[in-house]
């Protein structure tokens, strides 16, 4: 078993945490990204909306960071923190690591982002980024003028997203179906959807259908077939913190980590960015955190470097 003290350890290679390892890197500082390999948009062929980047696979954007922080002489560690905890003195904290390994570290960034808890529907995980879709900033251009539909449904906060994306999407397209699939709108509701030209289809949704390995449409309870060739879905985001409440973080009544602008934690010494901390962030707003992070953590270790000269 290795043990190793580094001046920040960041937990999550995405666009957050690669973006704060590279300022963190060029400040000279011994930084780790410790990452296990699973981002969230994994699935996706391209990413969209990303200046100078825009439609880059996400694997790509990731291989060019890592070489990047690389250069820098950041440390890249391919597994996943096990557990966390504060060593009892100064601003220390020991990491462990799935293989086994300790790490140490002065401070520490939680950059591990969400997972999208998606509706239970045979047939839709499997299209999950291809062609059924959540985010219409992402990938609404590529579907343009194509045949939209939108799942609702009675998940904790699915109305609203739903409802926001039912006015968003006839920006793309005019031919847009809501399935409430058991959501119940008000007759305000129904006026506004109606006057943006989106068709409303009660009833539940049973599954959805693709041949030849695309998205032909879905099925109604009540034995209805409606065709389209996309399916929006209002997932519910569901933040990867368990780091951050190993560490005694304080979190909201909504499940979300409590942080300050620059991303610090209620814990000395702990910041968490990116998705982790914010569920709206693209990969362009992400890694712009991750680098203002990244500037509030050198900032603190700079006024610690001076107490201890």
């Amino acid at each position: 078993m290795t043990e190793t003290t580094y001046d920040v350890v960041i937990v999550g290679g995405g666009a957050a945490g690669l973006s704060a390892a590279l300022v963190l890197g060029r400040s000279r500082r011994w930084v780790a990204v410790v990452d296990a390999g699973e981002p969230r948009n994994a699935p996706a062929a391209h990413m969209h909306g990303f200046l100078s980047r825009d439609g880059m696979p996400p694997a790509d954007l990731l291989a060019t960071g890592r070489r990047e922080v690389a250069g820098y002489g950041v440390e890249l560690i391919d597994d996943r923190v096990e557990s966390a905890e504060y060593a009892g003195c100064g601003l220390d904290f020991t990491l462990r690591l799935a293989s086994g390994g300790l790490l140490r570290a002065r401070r520490i960034v939680v950059a591990t982002g969400l997972h999208d808890r998606l509706p239970e529907l045979p047939g839709l995980r499997e299209r999950w980024g291809r062609d059924v879709l959540h985010c219409p900033y992402c990938h609404g251009y590529e579907v343009s003028d194509q045949r939209l539909g939108l799942l609702g449904g009675t998940e904790p906060g699915a109305l609203a997203r739903a409802e926001h994306l039912a006015l968003l999407l006839p920006l793309w397209s005019d031919d847009v179906t809501f399935f409430t699939h058991g959501m119940e709108l008000t007759d305000a509701q129904r006026r506004r959807l109606d006057a943006r030209g989106v068709h409303i289809m009660d009833g539940k949704v049973t599954r959805v259908v693709s041949t030849e390995d695309r998205l032909r449409g879905v099925e109604l309870a009540d034995g209805r077939a409606v065709p389209c060739s996309t399916l929006f879905v209002a997932p519910t985001f569901v933040p990867d913190n368990t780091v951050l409440r190993a560490l005694g973080c304080e979190i909201g009544a909504d499940g979300w980590v409590v942080t300050d602008p620059a991303g610090r934690t209620s814990v000395p010494g702990v910041w968490a960015t990116g998705n982790v901390a914010d569920a709206r962030m693209q990969v362009i707003t992400a890694a712009g955190a991750g680098s203002a992070t990244a500037i509030a953590v050198n900032t603190d270790l700079v006024e610690q470097d001076a107490e201890l000269a």
